[in-house]
């Protein structure tokens, strides 16, 4: 408080001499860093000397720890501060790598003789952050009991270096739990809080519960709550973790783990676990036989089932420690769809008259209602690779397949492919080879070739037939024969002499049923066109033949990677599945 003097002298009126003292009432400063206490004054006389000081408190006495004069300005020696304290000209006092001793009361002192004397208080408020909280002495696992009257260590919360003093709060789940410090509580916290050398505060706090068998699947986490300055409040939280409670068993769970319905040659895996920790030790039957289980605890494999694995398994939970009363077995039914081979009549290789009437029957049975389509397989042929393929046109949905007036086209290989649409994957099929007897028939849809006198010719003459017709050709020439599934190829090279370009070539194909024949017109390359416009035409009319079989070798090898691709892809997935008959099929 400012002092107030009167003053009387003879002749003068009467006047108050005052000085008045202001400061920052408080300051608040992080641990390690710098600290300005303002100070000034107002006085409402003129003083001789003026005199400001500063002090502290210390043991219950006060202390100057620096002062300014008309000597100077000057720090006390032998104080906490001084090694870490500055006055400036504007009275203010910094001090430098606040510590935590450093919260306490300062005062500046003004004297102004006999104006008076005047001092203010300025508070400092240290703070620091502490570390982030740990957990301990939670690894050890907890039996959940049914009794009631003693709760269980889940957690200790370390924070430690802080100033002021912060607040431990725990979660459960996000939510924050009740700070009960009542041991006669279900669940309550023990704190304790110690004060380092360096002054700074660690906070513990020891977490007890009696947890129930729900408490397996939470979370837990503890917060430590702490003071920065300008009023703020922060927190930290720890890591989070779980319980390892030890429960017995109340239910038994027992399923396949297959997604979608099982068939023949699929591998089985059946699950047993209980609702209980640990899991107990399982065993298996099917009836009453006991099956022979898997390494992994709870697991029942069966390879590549069959329908005899239809039927119900039971599992039986070993749990010694459950209650009275609780089931510890639990069954399912295991069903395994299936279908039987296909089979076809009549038995092939079929060979009948061109004109006759064909029908085909194919039948199966199988687990569930199925279909029967009959197609046609498709045979490409390249110099590399030879394969069938089905054709995707449907030729008849319901097991019998007639064809009225067979022609030569319609031999060939025809299959019949089961499926049952309930299971996906679950497919088989048998085939037929038809072969239809008669005169060659030759593919007449040739036009003229183009070439120069002495030049090679490359001719193909293609023909249907059964038996497989032969060919002759005249003139003759460097032959080869090709079979694409039942047509027969011929193909001659021979030079295109005066005779050729006059009177063509012809190719004739024969069998025991007859022959038929077909003349290749040679015209002679027109010299005005240039040597390269006659040979492209040349190479053009030559390849008229043959042009069908290089677009079938391209096609045959794309669709063969295709086809591979997919059957790589089907048995890595598990989704081929053949018998002996199947892959025969295939």
């Amino acid at each position: 408080m400012p002092r107030i003097q009167l003053s009387i002298l003879p002749g003068k009126t009467i006047c108050l001499a005052t000085v008045k003292v202001t400061v920052t009432p408080k300051v608040e400063v992080i641990k390690g860093e710098t600290a300005k206490l303002p100070c000034s004054y107002t006085i409402s006389a003129e003083a001789s000397e003026i005199v400001v000081q500063w002090f502290i408190e210390v043991a219950g006495a006060r202390k100057q720890i620096a002062y300014k004069s008309s000597q100077g300005f000057d720090v006390d020696a032998g104080t906490p501060l001084t090694d870490r304290l500055t006055m400036g000209e504007d009275l203010s006092l910094t001090i430098s790598s606040v510590m935590v001793d450093d919260e306490r009361s300062f005062f500046c002192q003004v004297t102004a003789g006999v104006v008076g004397v005047s001092e203010a208080e300025t508070q400092v408020k240290v703070f620091f952050a502490p570390e982030k909280p740990v957990i301990t002495d939670n690894t050890q696992a907890i039996t959940v009991s049914h009794d009631t009257t003693s709760s269980s260590e889940v957690g200790k919360c370390t924070s430690r270096n802080a100033h002021p003093e912060p607040r431990i709060i725990w979660f459960k789940d996000d939510t924050p739990l009740p700070d009960e410090k009542s041991q006669k509580e279900k669940t309550y916290m023990i704190p304790s809080s110690v004060k380092e050398a360096s002054g700074l505060y660690t906070m513990t706090s020891t977490l007890f519960m009696q947890p129930v068998k729900a408490d397996a699947k939470s979370v837990f986490h503890c917060t430590v709550e702490y003071s920065m300055p300008g009023g703020l409040n922060k927190q930290e939280s720890s890591d989070k973790f779980s319980l390892t409670l030890l429960y017995s068993t109340e239910n038994v769970l027992f399923k396949v783990k297959n997604q979608g319905p099982i068939k023949e040659g699929d591998d089985v895996e059946m699950e047993c676990e209980t609702d209980g920790n640990p899991q107990p030790e399982f065993e298996f039957y099917k009836g009453d036989a006991q099956l022979r289980t898997h390494q992994q605890k709870g697991t029942l494999y069966i390879k590549n089932v069959s329908r005899n694995d239809n039927g119900t398994y039971k599992c039986d939970a070993l749990d010694f420690d459950a209650l009275e009363g609780v089931q510890l077995a639990k069954t399912l039914l295991l069903l395994v769809h299936y279908m039987d081979p296909v089979t076809v009549t009549p038995e092939g290789p079929l060979i009948v008259n061109k004109g006759d009437v064909v029908e085909l029957q194919c039948k199966t049975k199988s687990s569930d209602s199925h279909t029967l389509q009959w197609k046609k397989a498709i045979f490409f042929f390249s110099f590399f690779f030879s394969f069938w393929q089905i054709d995707s046109k449907e030729l008849s949905k319901n097991g019998v397949l007639t064809i009225q007036s067979v022609t030569l086209a319609d031999a060939g290989v025809y299959l019949c492919v089961g499926a049952v649409p309930s299971v996906p994957g679950l497919q088989k099929q048998a085939n037929i080879t038809l072969n239809v007897r008669g005169q060659p028939e030759i593919d007449s849809s040739v036009d003229g070739f183009f070439a120069k006198a002495g030049e090679k010719v490359t001719l193909n003459c293609s023909a249907l037939g059964y038996p497989a017709p032969q060919f002759t050709w005249t003139p003759s020439g460097k032959e080869s024969v090709t079979v694409v599934g039942n047509r027969v190829i011929s193909t001659v090279t021979l030079e295109a002499t005066d005779a050729v370009l006059k009177d063509g070539v012809l190719c004739e194909a024969y069998n025991e049923h007859g022959k038929v024949n077909m003349k290749f017109k040679i015209v002679k390359s027109d010299a005005d066109k240039g040597p390269d416009a006659n040979a492209a035409n040349r190479a053009e009319k030559q390849q008229g033949g043959s042009s069908a079989v290089v677009i079938a070798v391209v096609v045959c090898v794309l669709l063969l990677l295709i086809m591979v691709a997919l059957l790589f892809f089907l048995s890595k997935k598990g989704k081929l599945s053949c018998g002996k008959k199947d892959k025969k099929d295939v």
